[in-house]
């Protein structure tokens, strides 16, 4: 079993607050689990997150993938004093999806002071890769990202 890389013991239902009233809620992105050193999100394939031919977004599918990694480095983080902001991210799709929902699986390949890189792959419902992504975040004090986050105590 691998050492928790979290600020605290999180429990799943205590992040949930970060995907509401947002882009994350707008696509349906929903928190599945929580790993001592991973995060696993879905998303539906549907109207809100394809393409007019009827294909998942490559859009979508980073906008999955900034967001788990995105929530999962701000639990790193002593959220009274730093935020996560976004530096970089590329992405490689793989695979087309029609239907159905997707998976995102966000781990840390470098977690530092001043920034993180994380990889999320996303899975359709068969365990297909559909996308991997690699997202390099900055680490700031909260006072110049921005909205502070909050999750529930």
């Amino acid at each position: 079993m691998n050492k928790p890389i979290w600020f605290k013991p999180y429990q799943l239902k205590e992040i949930q607050p970060l995907c509401e009233i947002n882009m994350v809620a707008n696509l349906g992105i929903e928190l599945t689990e929580l790993g001592d050193d991973f995060l696993v999100g879905t998303m539906p394939v549907d109207h809100r997150t394809t393409q007019p031919v009827g294909l998942l977004h490559g859009g979508a599918s980073v906008a999955l993938a900034e967001s788990l990694g995105s929530i999962a480095a701000s639990l790193c983080l002593d959220l009274e004093h730093w935020i996560c902001v976004g530096q970089e991210i590329s992405a490689s799709h793989l695979r087309p999806v029609r239907k159905g929902s997707v998976t995102g699986i966000a781990k840390p390949l470098y977690i530092g002071r001043s920034s993180h890189v994380w990889e999320i792959s996303v899975v359709d419902e068969r365990q297909r890769k559909v996308c991997v992504a690699r997202l390099t975040v900055a680490v700031v004090a909260s006072g110049h990202g921005g909205k502070k986050l909050k999750v529930i105590d």
